[in-house]
């Protein structure tokens, strides 16, 4: 932040609740200031008041609030802003319309077509940020070199093109003119390929702008990379946001003498780099607030700490904000703010909700902290505005906050201190709840005292924060105990102590302006300017030249912009990067050479290939090195080095630290005597033994018994962190300690599939992440599970029950067992179950969905299958490892046998099989070694005992609801049994009667009547029915539990022997598997009247011919309910598998997608009527085989109470010819170039009466949450998402 002598450097974060001020003044000295960011009584904008304040006390002069100030003293100013994330969140933005290609009008309201939340039946999803849509009568394809084409053109990619239909420029004029005419001036234009192609984008964003329009957002421009989706969102952000942010700017330039035009102003960009105002745009503002902390840390605590690695920790109000550093910055180019997912350099933030703010609930026997926030308004208990009890007011009962270190600024007039008394009232009634279920719940025990509960609900907010740690460190190779905890916001320092030693963690640094370090961030922050454009060349050696020249050129257009802020070029510096990915894979990397230098085999640029290489086998646990490597995107990051040097670091100290004052502190034990230091009275040298507060006007640290703390050379405090006195936890139920297993139980079933993830080489599990891993008790029972996926839910348990009691006495320690036949807990084939026990402790299990094991079609996913075996390997008890051996030769024996059945082949990808096999196994062990640690820490007994607690947890839960239901129905003079009963397409029906016993909270479930077994694929094997209901009760219990074991305890399912739904060993089951159980779920929750059906049907899709092969799943309609109308456009229920991008389908398969939109009215009418369908239509290029599974094409999905039916689903085949076929729910046909595959899937129900007045349309109000965000978030996202 340098310049001229004697004048004023501002850094200034400008956060949600309050904008903090770091200032450089002449003579190098500094101040800083916190003030709140709205306060429209005292100040019309925060930065402008926070610089005010500060020239007026270092002038000595009164400086008018309604006069511009004198700019003549301020060198620059640099600002982090969430303008943009606000204005994101509450929907603030610009009025915005969306110009696309014809055909794909409603493409992002689909997106992925992935629900957010698995199991709220409203679907409740973001709304659009654009008002209108446009459809562009243009197109562009990928040239093939078909009879009849074009003459190709050439991309930026260096790809052939065919630009099939020109853009009307006449048509759509009169269109942009009435946009005009109904107040909207911001566009965001995003064209099929224009990432590539930019002209048809270039000419209507000329058109636009001669017409008058304020913004214009082209796709091409804002992030030139492949997938139309996310680059359309992030066009939409871009114009939904920019012109917010510019006359945000615009005020903020009012505010000052000449509109700041000889200072430098900045501001921070989501990736950590500072830009001047006009290249400040809207898609690159959303992490602006946050970047600051991270590059804070990274340019002091790393480096005062030795270069030892980082995890930053930045605990807030409502949310905490966890990242790392290791000597660059981590960044992720595709993520999701407040539902809209963008394309752009970020860093990688990763956003929990838990903070001060969040919310304490009781529920079922289990402490819950979050994901609800009190917010600012009303805040807290203790802010006195009859706010619910939060983590901030435990803290506060604890002893750990001071009243009187706050100022008084809460209350109705805003004029009084915190209020214990206000925390202690809230917390004691959530007291009262805990203490009657430990008087009066299934195992009695003693009760807690208030502080107890108090400190109960830290320790599970802790475990809490320190999952997302634990998943970003050990997701890329890291161990998370070698790191620093960097701990910044104003409420981390309460929770940083036993943050860390929680993780193994034996170091916390806490820099001396740690309520303000987003500031500091931005003072020490560098300016950035990036160059990025797409490419499609592989990493070859023919190819290294063409990379030079484009990373040349892109590394002058950086220094060019840099110079021309004012850098010379020994200030800038600039590194390169490709975007590379081994062929036919998704997973790529962007990798910079800076520590790979050029050699003869390599770009001049660097050895990019063996930088990938090393961060792969880092990442991933291994390489391809027979695949080749291609190159999607070439980027340049220049850096224009600014040079701050901080204020002198403070005098050591003599003599030992001044006690401000005692206090009595609440630990593990009991109260015990804590002094209470003055940060600001510590200096260099100082040590300080826990328990202590050390307190400064921004924040509360906390050292706690065991941790020693001292001042460094730069006045910072760095925590040693002592071993934690053993407590003695016993087997008898502990409701804090339940909720303590219940986030490691889960942790160890997500640390699984991390290792799964990472080491497996399928695109299905490393990819797509179709997998589950789950931890079992000793009976089998199912513990903890993730993910989610709901065809995975309760069937892992019946696949590990079998093999106890099938192989009983014969399982011997170094077994690893392999499954997937149906009446062995199997769901279908390709699912293989691999299973390796401990016995008598515990097992563990992974399922992952392997590509293809053989059988009659490609895919091992056959339509017409009447027999099992003609679906590939089948898999009863297996021994996958035998005394420690992997038993290759026999499992590979097994893979091909289906080859000797006439019309079957055996594996067709047999080096993924064993790979990934290989890859469950590895998994498991992972399982294996934390359930050990976590033994080694409770004891064997104690863990047992809490597996089987959080079972009861779990059944607990569905006991209250079944009671709930009951109660109800009783209440309005209805009998307590229900029945429902739906249809397959072939006229079999399921069917379904529900008893409930309402003084036990039990159900039996009743599946008698239903139809015999069938010829085809629809059978369901038992297990799969059991998912299904496992998923139902969740939906109906409608919050978060455990889901596990416990859920099916209250509840006995009767299901006939021989039926659709418990076939014969060696019935067909392909189809059950992704129809029938849809169905299963429809019927269930029609019995409880829960909501109309959804599509009831995945409409499986798949093409292929001698050198390729897709396969697809498509969204439609989801059920209306009491209080919402369906989503349109989305998966339902038991699947929720992402499509494959409009842009990534046509590059690398010989199709074009002519439209994929809503089918408009397809959904039941009703006071809330069901979710629309969609239309996609498939043009072949080549010579396949199509195949179609798809049901609810003959009996409609229901509606209930009044609603109206939603519409069949529609499979047409429109030959050439112009002659249109329909081909039935089921088929496989040989389809042509020049053949059109229509798709118009089912609507959903509608529910009510539709002459009822309906309600303001949207979902029910959710509760204040703020959204998670991050790669662990997206992560989660995409495992949840098959």
């Amino acid at each position: 932040m340098g310049g001229p002598e004697g004048r004023f450097h501002f850094a200034i974060d400008r956060g949600g609740t309050f904008t903090d001020v770091f200032a450089q003044c002449p003579g190098g000295h500094v101040r800083v200031l916190k003030l709140l960011s709205e306060d429209p009584a005292n100040y019309a904008d925060a930065p402008t008041e926070g610089i005010r304040r500060i020239l007026e006390q270092e002038g000595g002069m009164l400086l008018p609030r309604d006069r511009p100030l004198d700019t003549s003293r301020i060198a620059s100013i640099r600002m982090g802003t969430t303008v943009a994330t606000n204005a994101l969140l509450e929907r603030r933005g610009e009025r915005v319309a969306l110009l696309v290609t014809r055909g794909f009008r409603d493409l992002l309201h689909v997106g992925t077509q992935a629900r957010e939340d698995l199991f709220d039946l409203a679907v409740p999803m973001p709304e659009m940020l654009y008002e209108e849509v446009l459809e562009v009568d243009e197109r562009v394809v990928l040239y093939r070199g078909e009879p009849g084409a074009g003459t190709p053109v050439k991309g930026r990619t260096g790809d052939l093109l065919e630009v099939q239909q020109p853009v009307d420029l006449g048509a759509l004029r009169g269109k942009l003119e009435g946009l005009l005419s109904r107040g909207i001036r911001s566009l965001a234009v995003v064209l099929m390929h224009s990432y590539t192609w930019a002209q048809h984008e270039q000419q209507v964003g000329t058109l636009a702008r001669e017409l008058g329009f304020t913004h214009v957002s082209l796709s091409s421009e804002a992030m030139p990379m492949v997938r139309i989706v996310p680059r359309g969102h992030t066009a939409c952000a871009d114009a939904y946001l920019t012109p917010t942010i510019q006359r945000y700017v615009q005020g903020f330039r009012c505010g000052f003498q000449g509109q700041l035009k000889d200072v430098q102003v900045l501001f921070m960009r989501s990736d950590g780099g500072l830009a001047p105002l006009d290249s400040f745009s809207g898609s690159r503002a959303v992490l602006s607030g946050p970047a600051g902390g991270v590059v804070g840390y990274s340019a002091t605590t790393y480096r005062v700490e030795g270069g030892q690695p980082v995890i930053g920790f930045d605990m807030g109000g409502t949310s905490t904000d966890v990242s790392r550093y290791a000597g660059e910055f981590e960044h992720v180019f595709e993520a999701s703010t407040a539902g809209v997912t963008l394309q752009a350099p970020q860093l990688d933030i990763n956003t929990v909700a838990a903070g001060g703010g969040s919310r304490l609930f009781f529920r079922s026997g289990l402490f819950v902290v979050g994901p609800e926030s009190a917010g600012a308004h009303p805040g807290p208990a203790c802010y006195r505005k009859g706010g619910p009890v939060t983590v901030t007011d435990a803290n506060l009962v604890l002893g750990r906050l001071l009243p009187a270190s706050f100022p008084c600024i809460f209350g109705p007039g805003e004029d009084q201190p915190l209020s214990p008394e206000a925390s202690r009232k809230a917390l004691e009634a959530v007291a009262t709840e805990v203490n009657s279920f430990l008087t009066n719940g299934p195992c009695p025990a003693s009760l807690l005292s208030l502080e107890e509960v108090a400190i109960g609900f830290v320790r599970v907010a802790n475990e809490a924060m320190c999952r997302p740690i634990r998943a970003l460190t050990q997701a890329r190779g890291h161990d998370p105990s070698a790191h620093v905890l960097a701990c910044f916001g104003g409420a981390g320092g309460q929770h940083a102590c036993a943050i860390a030693r929680a993780l193994g963690m034996d170091t916390v640094h806490i820099h001396r302006h740690s309520g303000l370090l987003s500031a500091l961030g931005l003072a020490l922050a560098d300016v950035v300017h990036e160059a990025q454009e797409p490419c499609s060349l592989s990493y070859a050696p023919e190819t290294f030249v063409q990379l030079d020249q484009r990373l040349s050129r892109l590394e002058e257009q950086c220094v060019d912009a840099l110079r021309a802020q004012g850098f010379p070029r020994s200030q800038i510096s600039t590194e390169s990067f490709l975007h590379l990915r081994y062929q036919g894979t998704d997973c790529a990397l962007m990798v910079s050479a800076h520590q790979h230098p050029a050699t003869a085999r390599s770009p001049r640029a660097g050895d990019f290939g063996a930088a990938f290489v090393e961060r792969y086998m880092r990442e991933f646990g291994f390489i391809i090195p027979e695949r080749p490597v291609v190159v999607d995107d070439v980027r340049v990051r220049g850096t224009g080095h600014s040079g701050l040097c901080l204020e002198n670091v403070p005098k050591a100290q003599s003599g030992p630290p001044r006690v401000d004052k005692m206090t009595q502190c609440f630990f593990e034990g009991g109260y015990q005597e804590t002094p209470v230091y003055l940060l600001g009275e510590l200096g260099y040298g100082h040590k300080l033994q826990g328990p202590c507060l050390i307190i400064d006007s921004n924040s509360t640290i906390l050292v706690e018994p065991g941790c020693q703390a001292e001042v460094t050379e730069m006045g910072d405090i760095r925590i040693s962190v002592g071993a934690e006195a053993p407590s003695v936890v016993g087997a008898q139920l502990d409701p804090i300690h339940l909720s303590v297993f219940s986030h490691r139980f889960m942790s160890i079933a997500e640390q699984m599939g991390r290792i799964l993830q990472r080491t497996a080489i399928s695109t299905n599990i490393k990819e797509r992440l179709d997998f589950s891993c789950a931890l079992f008790g000793p009976d089998g029972g199912l513990v903890s599970n993730a993910p989610h996926i709901p065809v995975h839910l309760g069937a892992m348990q019946e696949t590990v029950q079998f093999q106890i009691q099938h192989l009983g006495a014969d399982l011997h320690p170094g077994d690893v067992l392999l499954s997937n036949h149906p009446s062995a807990g199997g769901s279908h084939l390709p699912d293989l179950t691999v299973i390796t026990p401990t016995r008598p402790v515990f097992y563990v299990a992974s399922r992952g969905h392997h590509a293809d094991i053989g059988g009659i079609t490609p895919g091992s996913m056959p339509p017409h299958s009447t027999t099992l075996q003609q679906e590939g390997a089948v898999f009863l008890s297996f021994k996958l490892v035998q005394g420690g051996v992997f038993q290759e030769e026999a499992v590979i024996e097994a893979l091909r046998a289906p080859g000797k059945i006439p019309g079957c082949s055996g594996t067709r990808n047999l080096h993924d099989n064993l790979s990934d096999l290989r890859a469950q196994v590895a998994a498991n062990q992972k399982g294996i070694q934390l359930v050990g640690e976590l033994i080694g820490q409770y004891g064997l007994d104690v863990v047992q005992a809490y597996m089987g607690h959080i079972q009861a947890n779990a059944e607990l839960a569905v006991r209250d609801m079944l009671r709930a239901f009951g109660t109800s129905r009783q209440a309005r003079g209805l009998p307590l049994e229900v029945c429902a009963e739906d249809h397959m397409d072939d006229g079999s029906p399921i069917r379904l009667r529900v008893q409930i016993n309402l003084s036990k909270g039990s159900a039996v479930f009743d599946f008698s009547g239903t139809g015999p077994e069938v010829f085809g694929n629809l059978n369901a094997p038992r297990a799969i029915t059991l998912s299904a209901l496992i998923y139902c009760l969740r939906c109906l219990v409608g919050r978060d539990i455990p889901l596990n074991q416990g859920c099916l305890v209250p509840v006995r399912v009767v299901i006939p022997r021989g039926s659709i739904l418990d076939p014969s060993p060696e019935a067909a089951v392909v189809g059950g598997n992704v129809l029938t159980s849809q169905r299963v779920v429809d019927v269930i929750l029609g019995a409880f009247g829960a909501c109309a059906a959804s599509q009831g049907c995945m409409n499986n899709v798949t093409l292929g011919n001698a050198h390729m092969g897709y396969y697809e799943t498509v969204a439609g309609g989801a059920g209306a309910g009491p209080g919402w109308h369906g989503r349109s456009g989305v998966h339902s229920h038991m699947t929720n598998t992402r499509i494959t991008d409009p842009e990534i389908l046509e590059s690398r398969y010989p199709v074009i997608l002519r439209r994929f939109e809503l089918r408009l009215g397809s959904g039941g009418r009703g006071r809330f009527r069901g979710g629309d369908g969609v239309v996609r239509e498939l043009l072949f290029r080549e010579e396949m085989l199509l195949s179609v599974l798809t049901e609810r094409r003959a009996f409609q999905p229901y509606g209930l109470l009044g609603g109206e039916p939603g519409a069949r689903g529609l499979n047409l085949l429109i030959r050439k010819d112009g002659r249109t076929v329909n081909l039935g729910g089921k088929t496989s046909v040989p389809v042509y170039p020049g053949d059109v595959f229509c798709l118009q899937t089912p609507g959903g129900g509608g529910f009510g009466d539709p002459e009822d007045p309906a309600p303001p349309p949207g979902s029910p109000s959710q509760p204040r949450a703020f959204p998670k965000r991050g790669s662990i978030y997206e992560y989660c996202r995409a495992q949840e998402a098959v």
